[in-house]
């Protein structure tokens, strides 16, 4: 069984035939297919809390995610032709990866950008992890759509989990079964 850095190297390398092909024969490749996930950089945090703070009415800090970067947490962005589409964050251990944030640009939503970033972690979870854990808003139906047509199914709920306008909202639990 491959090691999880190996798994996450086989996911992000540069794939020169995609290219090659989405060149020469531009409908043999779909446009979430040429997505490129690679390893978050401190260079990239300007455009990573662009689309934060865009995203959500309390947003986590720069602070956070350098925390995360320095705890060794998979802190990945999604670009495409150079360009930061969306990012995630997740930890693994214990046979659990936990996806601690997702996050697509709001002009990017909707086109299967999320989507991608989801299978790719599913990847590299795999062998690795047994279960991957994650919590959304239940006022994100479009999130809550898509895990749910990745498999994930709904374990629980955390009260008050998230801070909201009024007070604190709940966050539904979702888990997907990875072995």
């Amino acid at each position: 069984m491959r090691g999880w850095m190996d798994k996450i190297k086989s996911v992000l390398v540069y794939d020169a035939d995609k290219e090659f092909y989405a060149r020469v024969f531009p409908e043999s490749l779909s446009r979430t297919d040429l997505l490129r996930l690679r390893t978050m950089t401190y260079a990239d945090l300007p455009a990573v809390m662009d689309i934060e703070r865009a995203n959500y009415p309390f947003p986590w800090d720069e602070d956070i995610f350098v925390d995360c970067f320095k705890v060794g947490y998979g802190c990945w962005v999604c670009e495409e032709n150079g360009k930061i589409l969306g990012y995630c964050i997740m930890t693994m251990g214990v046979g659990e990866a936990h996806i601690l944030n997702i996050s697509v640009a709001p002009d990017e939503q909707g086109q299967g950008v999320g989507r991608r970033i989801m299978e790719i972690l599913v990847e590299i979870a795999k062998g690795e992890a047994e279960t991957m854990f994650l919590e959304v808003r239940p006022s994100n139906p479009g999130a809550i759509a898509l895990y749910q047509k990745l498999g994930f199914n709904e374990i629980g709920v955390r009260k008050g989990y998230y801070p909201a306008e009024k007070g604190r909202e709940d966050a539904i639990m979702f888990a997907l079964e990875l072995i």
